[in-house]
């Protein structure tokens, strides 16, 4: 394909081009890779992103083999119409190269930066499988979930005027905290609602699942006083 030059660049004589090692090769999957397309990208990582009026984030994680997208998991935060826009994204992705899915209309303006920031670290090679040999099967992404399959969250509230709450820890919801003489938190008690729900779902009663997925944690035992951080 021809291609129509200035006059200035027309006037010009030609200079030979000395050797062309190509692109800089990356690591995938435990092979180092020279990348000329998209079908040459393989690799498993994450991409977090925000929308304009930063009200809600996206952590999206795509396994992505020969460039096409075999896996994603869409998680979000701090915004309702986010979820919905989650469920969409997480049907649309799959099935497309990398390249197709940064120029596609992922609903939200969070989901689409994750995809921008995911793909470049993909394009450079900085996955989370680069050196792992094979990469990782299709559904690698579930293992950053907790049992019951949902989403690791901590939720956290202080005020200067009444100290801290803590709402949400790694190992579910938390029913209350403990405090020390000095009415410092020491420690928390919660429920696994992921585990709990299992339990339901498999037929135990509602109150027997809650009460086997209660668990502490820290010096809960050694607090002089327990309170329910949403309503004290």
């Amino acid at each position: 394909m021809e291609h129509v030059c200035s006059q200035e660049v027309e006037r010009m004589c030609v200079v030979a081009k000395g050797p062309h090692h190509g692109p800089a090769p990356i690591p995938e999957e435990g092979k180092w890779v020279k990348a000329y397309d998209i079908k040459d990208i393989s690799g498993l990582s994450h991409g977090v992103g925000w929308c304009a009026p930063q009200q809600g984030a996206c952590k999206l994680t795509l396994n992505v083999k020969n460039g096409v997208i075999e896996e994603a998991l869409v998680e979000t935060l701090g915004c309702s119409g986010m979820t919905h826009s989650a469920a969409m994204a997480a049907e649309i992705l799959q099935g497309k190269t990398i390249l197709e899915a940064l120029n596609t209309d992922l609903v939200c303006d969070a989901i689409n930066v994750a995809m921008r920031e995911i793909f470049k670290q993909l394009v450079y090679g900085r996955s989370q499988t680069a050196f792992s040999e094979g990469g990782l099967p299709v559904g690698a992404s579930l293992e950053d979930l907790g049992k019951g399959l949902r989403s690791q969250v901590g939720t956290m509230f202080g005020t200067k005027a009444k100290g801290v709450r803590y709402l949400e820890m790694a190992e579910g919801y938390i029913l209350n905290v403990g405090l020390d003489a000095n009415g410092e938190i020491i420690g928390y008690r919660f429920v696994h609602l992921g585990k709990m729900m299992d339990q339901i779902k498999k037929g135990v009663d509602p109150k027997e699942a809650y009460e086997k997925n209660i668990g502490t944690y820290g010096r809960y035992a050694d607090a002089v006083k327990y309170i329910d951080p949403r309503h004290e």
